[in-house]
């Protein structure tokens, strides 16, 4: 028996059915909320996280080190510390292989950050996104194994066979994507996602496997009488590349965010200090700040820049350098979202005309730019519900990255389309994937990759639904009220913030410049909040409420509180709306 829709909506203003605590879940919040005092709201959360009563203030303020894995859980991390400590020890050449994203920039600058606290220094090299493609290519390992004795790739390498065999050096690998049937040449291959791996630690992005590495490697020192760099202090590094890299917020994911944002608050890293200036960060860190501000601009200088950039600001040390570097990846960042918006438009309209019906969204374009096709691909997939790959096409090739929903596996089956041939080459893990593909290729490797998404559900599903953790009155939206909601946290990917609802509502609307709406919400009681629909105007959500008269509102969305001028208060970012009924 389907429940009956939250607040009788069972199509909202963008199409939606809203769905509330079902009657077990209210059931436990409320067993919850005696056993443990705690507030009601709170309770629901922690009952949608499948935390039991007992466990309840273990969950709420984790402990890292309870958390931690052992790093040597991991296959291959013994000889993968030992390699690394043998050339630290031995003041061997050092050379650092990075992805360009934000998770192969923080890798990086943990190595480099913990080498320089040792006395030594390391080579950075990452590829030029345009010219040389995603991870380790032959000409440049060959040219890095000539002068160093160890290359450590980070957040790539796994499927880098070839690249590897020709570095003529011991090569170390540290990375979580997917991993095929063979591993490459290297002294070592740490990576959760290998296939003989059990999955346990799948949740893990590349900077993560880098800090239970060095974990590793300060152990053994400490064996040795040698105290190795305080690691506490690199867990912003880990933060950012967790969150930005779309990593789900679970178990040590969890704590190492939690922890993370703490050090971040400290602005003790000169690259996030400028960086988190240049932005005009003017509150403490938050996972929304690392996803959707400073994210974007260190991946800025790998998507339409130097591909470095980023990497290097972020393992700086110099405070004037590091501003310059800010400087410069803000402005890309500026003109980055200039190509994005432009690709965007041309992506929906092709993406509309051929269709939203079959499990896979996916628009190619000639000339659009591989540094924001992956931004592109996540826009179609929130607006469409359903995985999406866009490709830029030059020459007889086109790039194209993709990104999937929850319950579908994207990086298998662009690996496995590639092994069968219709791809050049192909991979990623389960939420996000780049390809490469012949032009005279793509219709049938997306017909293909269609039909393999469709195996796993995607397409399915019937109308979205809006998943609302429990009602509010605008009253009861305070500060302290979202400081105890906060205490479940931290928020993000596989543990998104919880959601609420304000029944029944008079709003008075403004437009915000093209595509945002601002709205004051009451209650008629007395009690008022002011709510944000950011790109509003981009959809359905703007149109029905700018002319909305006087009818009244069901709202929904996520409470934030926004710091400005000195004053805080209470904003609802809002999501989703439905008429009340008269």
């Amino acid at each position: 028996m389907i429940p009956r829709a939250f607040l009788n909506v069972e199509a909202s203003v963008t199409g939606r059915r809203w769905v509330g605590p079902s009657v077990e879940e209210e059931r436990l919040a409320e067993a919850m909320a005696q056993h443990t005092r705690l507030p009601m709201a709170l309770c629901h959360i922690l009952v949608r996280r499948g935390v039991a009563p007992a466990d309840a203030a273990g969950f709420l303020s984790p402990v890292l080190r309870e958390l931690l894995p052992d790093p040597l859980r991991l296959r291959d991390m013994g000889l993968a510390a030992a390699r690394f400590v043998k050339a630290v020890t031995a003041h061997e050449r050092i050379a650092v292989f990075a992805d360009y994203d934000v998770d192969g920039g923080a890798s990086a600058a943990l190595l480099i950050d913990w080498l320089r606290a040792m006395g030594r220094t390391a080579t950075l090299y990452i590829p030029d996104r345009i010219d040389e493609g995603y991870g380790p290519n032959v000409p440049a390992m060959a040219a890095l194994g000539a002068a160093h004795d160890l290359i450590v790739c980070v957040d790539c390498g796994t499927l880098s066979h070839g690249p590897i065999a020709a570095a003529g050096c011991d090569v170390v690998v540290l990375d979580h994507h997917l991993g095929a049937e063979t591993l490459p040449p290297a002294v070592a291959v740490v990576n959760p996602n290998r296939q003989d791996e059990s999955g346990e630690l799948a949740h893990l992005c590349a900077a993560s496997v880098v800090f239970l590495m060095l974990v590793e490697a300060n152990r053994r020192l400490r064996a040795e009488g040698v105290t190795g760099p305080d690691l506490m202090a690199m867990l912003d590094l880990v933060a950012l590349a967790t969150v930005a890299d779309v990593a789900p917020l679970i178990g040590v994911n969890r704590a190492l965010v939690r922890q993370g944002l703490r050090v971040m608050a400290r602005r003790e890293r000169v690259g996030l200090v400028a960086l988190a200036d240049v932005a005009r960060m003017e509150q403490a860190p938050t996972p929304y700040a690392l996803g959707f501000v400073l994210g974007p601009r260190v991946n800025a200088g790998g998507r339409i820049g130097q591909a470095d950039l980023g990497a290097r600001l972020l393992a700086s040390d110099n405070a004037r350098a590091a501003a310059a570097m800010a400087a410069r990846l803000d402005q890309l960042n500026t003109e980055r979202r200039v190509l994005t918006e432009a690709v965007r438009e041309e992506a929906m309209a092709q993406a509309e005309a051929r269709g939203l019906d079959a499990p896979l969204v996916w628009a190619a374009g000639e000339g659009w730019h591989p540094g924001v096709v992956g931004i592109v691909a996540a826009r179609l997939k929130e607006a469409f519900n359903r995985p999406a790959i866009v490709i830029g096409l030059e020459g007889g090739e086109g790039k194209g990255s993709g990104r999937s929903v929850a319950g579908v596996d994207l990086g298998a089956a662009v690996q496995r389309v590639a092994a069968e041939g219709l791809l050049i080459k192909g991979g990623g893990h389960r939420m996000a994937a780049g390809l490469t593909v012949a032009r005279d290729q793509l219709d049938a490797a997306m017909a293909r990759l269609s039909d393999l998404l469709a195996r796993q559900g995607a397409g399915r599903e019937g109308p979205r639904e809006m998943r609302i953790d429990s009602l509010l009155m605008p009253s009861a939206a305070t500060p302290g009220f979202i400081e105890q909601i906060d205490a479940a946290g931290p928020f993000g990917q596989g543990a998104p913030a919880p959601r609420f609802a304000f029944a029944d509502v008079a709003i008075v609307p403004r437009r915000i410049g093209e595509k945002h709406l601002k709205l004051a919400i009451s209650d008629g009681m007395g009690a008022a909040i002011e709510a944000m629909a950011f790109g509003a105007f981009d959809g359905p959500l703007g149109p029905a409420l700018i002319d909305a008269g006087h009818r009244r509102f069901h709202l929904c969305g996520r409470l934030e509180v926004n710091h400005w001028g000195g004053r805080s208060k209470v904003q609802l970012r809002l999501e989703d709306a439905a008429v009340a009924a008269p």
